[in-house]
């Protein structure tokens, strides 16, 4: 028996973003093989310090892990991207103490979903599809400090990396800016099956090919 748990915020709890479509963890049970199942700890607008409490509703029989989380600790802090800087390095410094603080967050719950010794799969955060163009190249060279963190982090465990930059790619893998749409969520899904089902990606990185 395989049996998925899926912790961390929208991006596996989409279910309020796709209408009658299905969620993740609907398309993700429909993509496992007869004896393999998932289940749905992930909760809209959690953030990296509230993985702890998931972890604790973790069912007896969970055999995987696989992590989601970071974006909206990231929109807490979009606000430094509108404040003014004296120069390039004083903007430079404050993203880089919000990726320090970020990055000692991240390794903190880390350590928490150590201790539970499962397999673990942690996931980038994709960069936002905001309809202006330097709206949206601003958001993902921030969110590249943020990212690096959690790379960085995963190959230092040994963990499995699912890269939704490469993933969610496109437009239509989104319901609005920042949440996946059904189509998005399908190459999720199948990202996690990957991982859950043993496949070796190359450079420890799964997408959705």
């Amino acid at each position: 028996m395989i049996h998925i748990i899926l912790l961390g915020d929208s991006v596996f709890d989409n279910a309020a973003y796709v209408s009658r479509n299905r969620d993740v963890l609907r398309q993700l049970e429909q993509m496992l093989p007869q004896g393999r199942k998932a289940t749905l700890l992930a909760r809209d607008g959690a953030v990296i310090s509230e993985i702890g409490s998931q972890l604790r509703g973790l069912p007896s029989d969970a055999t995987h892990l696989a992590i989601s989380v970071g974006g909206n600790d990231a929109l807490h802090e979009s606000g430094v991207l509108e404040s003014s800087a004296l120069s390039v390095a004083d903007a430079l410094t404050k993203l880089t103490e919000i990726g320090d603080g970020f990055g000692r967050a991240y390794g903190s719950m880390l350590i928490e979903v150590s201790r539970v010794g499962l397999p673990t799969a942690v996931c980038t955060i994709y960069e936002p599809r905001f309809p202006e163009a330097p709206r949206r190249k601003l958001a993902a060279t921030a969110l590249t400090l943020l990212n690096d963190k959690i790379t960085r982090q995963a190959f230092a465990r040994r963990l499995t990396l699912i890269d939704l930059r490469l993933i969610c790619d496109e437009d239509a893998d989104f319901a609005n800016p920042i949440e996946p749409s059904a189509r998005g969520g399908a190459k999720i899904a199948q990202a996690i099956s990957k991982f859950a089902g043993g496949a070796t990606p190359r450079s420890s990185v799964f997408t959705d090919q």
